[in-house]
């Protein structure tokens, strides 16, 4: 409750960073899942932040599709890119991979600048967007609305993961962590559970991004530059590998240090 009545108690820029930190959460929540969890490095899920930030700014902008309907088609679309880099990357371990995933990092937002689909990314420019509504006439100011929106999408993912990780799937993916010989030995389809792992913690990066183009209300490439992706690693070290709540701790550092 108290978190639930914290942003009418705090200024309208308090509650717009808390929402900031909730968001960066369920990022590192993704990106936890295949760090701590599954033992594989990323230096690139700044560029599915980015991803996920652009599906959403793009249907909104461009369709008029609304906020909250962007949120799973952009972890669907990251989930997919996320499984089929995860395909190749199967072969990479360790520095490898940190190396494959960091050129991603450096490739999106080269690609978000990329002339022949300007129309649709903005360019250099980026897109602005308009905060979302109130719903219902709900007497609530726009940062009040979003962080609880955002808060009710931060419980639902968290629910989710935190039954991926503590079941049969979560098992398997810190068995391989351990020692994936023995894991393979054990019946365990490393190939299919490393891939899949890649893609749905792709596919958290990608709700956070399309939540955090709400929130902003403004993408552009120089704001998923190599440093966010380093940023959501530090996070995660930060609030605890292999920790359900962890996360939490790790968006907060994220934007208030």
């Amino acid at each position: 409750m108290v978190v639930v009545g914290l942003p009418f108690f705090v200024a309208g820029f308090t509650a717009f960073q808390l929402t900031l930190a909730m968001i960066y959460a369920i990022a590192l929540f993704g990106l936890n899942m295949l760090t701590g969890y599954n033992g594989q490095i990323s230096l690139g899920h700044g560029a599915f932040y980015a991803i996920g930030a652009y599906v959403a700014a793009i249907l909104m902008d461009k369709l008029g599709v609304p906020y909250w309907a962007t949120v799973p088609v952009a972890g669907i679309v990251c989930f997919g890119v996320g499984f089929l880099f995860g395909l190749p990357a199967l072969r990479l371990e360790g520095l490898y991979l940190a190396l494959a995933t960091l050129a991603l990092a450096l490739v999106i937002p080269q690609f978000l600048r990329f002339s022949p689909i300007e129309h649709l990314t903005g360019g250099v420019q980026g897109i602005t967007l308009d905060k979302p509504a109130v719903p219902f006439g709900l007497p609530l100011t726009e940062d009040q609305w979003l962080y609880l929106f955002v808060l009710f999408v931060l419980v639902l993912m968290f629910w989710a993961g935190r039954n991926i990780v503590r079941g049969r799937i979560g098992r398997a993916m810190v068995a391989i962590r351990d020692h994936h010989m023995s894991a393979e030995t054990m019946g365990v389809n490393t190939a299919l559970i490393k891939a899949t792992t890649f893609g749905v913690s792709a596919l958290y990066t990608g709700v956070a991004g399309a939540l955090g183009a709400s929130a902003i209300a403004y993408v552009a490439p120089d704001s998923f530059e190599l440093f966010l992706s380093i940023a959501m690693l530090v996070g995660v070290v930060i609030g605890g590998l292999a920790s359900v709540s962890g996360p939490i701790y790790g968006g907060l550092f994220m934007v208030f240090v």
